[in-house]
């Protein structure tokens, strides 16, 4: 993984982050937002994965249902997400993706994990402010809590 700084304004930095062959995206994204010491911030990405598994909530269960994971190249179309504090004081991500397939077919939802291959290319920018991801018992998830 590469990072740069590119702006940083008024409590607001921005970073580019490339990620490289091999390494697993959700991973090394957190572990980038944790040596920066990130709170806060929104990011968003395309490259492609040799394999990546996406999700969605399920209610009833309390969980993820992940969507098969897809065991060969596709390309990342959007991944959009951000970053908050989780209740562990550690930088929690929450990032969707649409990946193309070679048919021209798609899966999308929750990105759960993906490998990449070639690249990654993600833009974060971080907010002035840290925000705050809390567990809401009664969903089953940690969603941005805007009072904490």
């Amino acid at each position: 993984m590469k990072s740069q700084l590119v702006s940083e304004a008024s409590g607001q930095r921005t970073f580019v982050v490339v990620l490289d062959t091999g390494e697993e995206a959700f991973a090394a994204l957190t572990s980038f937002a944790t040596d920066q010491n990130i709170g806060g911030a929104s990011l968003t990405a395309i490259g492609a994965f040799e394999r990546a598994t996406v999700g969605w909530f399920d209610f009833e269960e309390n969980d993820y249902h992940r969507i098969p994971t897809i065991l060969k190249q596709c390309e990342v179309l959007s991944a959009i997400g951000d970053v908050a504090t989780g209740d562990d004081g550690k930088p929690s991500l929450h990032v969707h993706a649409v990946l193309g397939l070679r048919d021209g077919t798609t899966r999308g939802g929750h990105l759960l994990n993906g490998l990449v291959r070639p690249t990654l290319e993600v833009t974060l920018v971080e907010t002035p402010g840290h925000l705050r991801r809390k567990k809401r018992p009664e969903l089953g998830i940690a969603l941005i809590d805007l009072d904490a």
